[in-house]
């Protein structure tokens, strides 16, 4: 697959759909079913809990990175800004979630979360990679290429 291509699932019949990145502003439609694509495009982190984890995460079109976390964190909330940075960068090719574990035991528990941050790499509803720690920004991103 090329690099400027992204794979989109489509909501109604959930065939993948390879859409050039640069003809995404034309409102594609499904190859199989006619369907506009929705097109998830996200410049910024989104909150994620244990009710909607399945839809937003395991659903996802995109590949997603979900950060656990905890407000009391030190090391959770220096890497918040990079994550913020890293969404902007990968927008359109990756999905950031967050995910507070302390209001959202049943994802800690389920992915055996014991120490945060926590990083989840989610692609197609498949957890790929997992990492503990707050990783510099150079890392998470020699991470998220080779798994994008």
């Amino acid at each position: 697959m090329d690099e400027n291509q992204l794979i989109i699932r489509c909501t109604k019949c959930g065939a993948k759909n390879r859409v050039p990145e640069n003809r995404i502003s034309e409102r594609p439609k499904c190859g199989k079913c006619g369907t506009t694509l929705g097109l998830e495009i996200f410049d910024a982190p989104v909150n994620v809990t244990d009710n909607d984890f399945h839809r937003e995460v395991m659903q996802s079109s995109l590949p997603v990175l979900v950060d656990c976390w905890a407000p009391w964190c030190g090391p959770c909330r220096a890497v918040a800004p990079v994550l913020d940075d890293l969404a902007k960068t990968y927008k359109g090719r990756l999905k950031i979630a967050k995910v507070n574990v302390d209001e959202n035991p049943g994802t800690g528990s389920k992915y055996r979360i014991q120490s945060i941050p926590t990083m989840l790499f989610v692609k197609n509803g498949t957890l790929v990679d997992q990492v503990t720690g707050a990783l510099p920004k150079e890392a998470l991103e020699a991470r998220i290429r080779s798994f994008i």
